[in-house]
């Protein structure tokens, strides 16, 4: 199933979201230096990761202070897809390090919730919900949490930097792969800001694992699809649920392989006419990444293969 939008602000809301990063980049000194300084970007915010972490059930039996062992399984259970927590009142971030093994994902985690610590209303509204019985209304919470992933992507690839050094790059999907890299962010994040920050028409579309279903063959549910404004303004905002074998984009499915070379196909604009279009496929091993854009978008004749 698609995942719901992660990340839409009002413009007003994420103006002042990204300058609260930008003033947390610039006390840390983190503009032009690859990847981006965790250490010193918590130092800056007066925030500190817990040297144990929440997630460890002994630690969690200490929060209780002497409430029973069972007590303590179950909060462990309760939060057991949750990866991060701030506790407001300490100031400090815990980490789930025993379920996330990647090192950019846990950077990306730390920078979220360190954005909660030094957004002032996210400290406040934190610090005064943990201290009484009442929680976060659902409204607020996504509020907060969209809040905090831009403030995270906004920190992790340094403003419009990334953007700017995309624009210099190929224009093909292993850009965002040697990006991710120099940022320190995984594959999925890359490419997802590859498309929505890129000035050329472009989509990108995070697949889960290609599964093998009885009677329909291989096929990958559709996780996220993130498109450039200028893929929106000209094709619209794709809203497809799964890529098959019978798809259009069916043909660059990574079967047995790690990457699929560029394939020709044919999309409609918004007004129904056809374009000549490039898709190619990478296979990060947790999602399949496809970008897919218009040739006019190379701005010069290239020589691709056929679907």
């Amino acid at each position: 199933m698609t995942k719901p939008d992660d990340s839409s602000l009002n413009p007003e809301d994420l103006h002042a979201v990204e300058e609260r990063a930008r003033r947390l980049l610039d006390r840390a000194s983190a503009w032009d230096r690859f990847p981006v300084p965790i250490d010193d970007i918590l130092a800056a915010a007066n925030v500190q990761l817990a040297p144990t972490s929440l997630f460890d059930p002994a630690a969690i039996l200490g929060y209780l202070r002497g409430k029973a062992a069972e007590a303590g399984n179950q909060i462990k259970s309760a939060i057991s897809k949750v990866f991060g927590i701030y506790d407001a009142a300490e100031g400090l971030i815990h980490i789930d390090g025993t379920s996330i093994k990647s090192n950019s994902k846990k950077t990306f985690l730390t920078l979220h919730e360190t954005a909660h610590h030094d957004l002032p209303v996210h400290r406040k509204m934190f610090r005064f919900f943990q201290d009484c019985d009442q929680t976060l209304t659902p409204e607020i919470a996504d509020q907060f949490e969209r809040e905090a992933n831009n403030f995270a992507r906004f920190a992790l690839f340094k403003g419009d930097t990334y953007a700017r050094l995309a624009a210099d790059c190929s224009f093909d999907i292993k850009t965002p792969i040697k990006l991710a890299k120099k940022f320190g962010a995984s594959n999925y994040a890359s490419a997802r800001e590859f498309a929505r920050t890129h000035h050329r028409a472009c989509v990108v579309y995070i697949l889960e694992p290609i599964e093998y279903v009885n009677g329909h063959g291989a096929q990958a549910a559709v996780r996220r699809i993130e498109p450039s404004p200028s893929f929106v303004a000209q094709f619209g905002r794709p809203d497809d649920s799964h890529i098959t074998l019978d798809h259009a984009l069916g043909a660059v499915l990574p079967l047995g392989r790690k990457m699929t070379s560029p394939r020709t196909l044919s999309i409609a604009d918004r007004n129904g006419a056809p374009h000549e279009c490039v898709a190619e496929a990478f296979d990060t091993t947790h999602n399949i990444i496809i970008l897919l854009y218009p040739v006019q978008a190379l701005g010069k004749p290239t020589i691709i293969l056929p679907a």
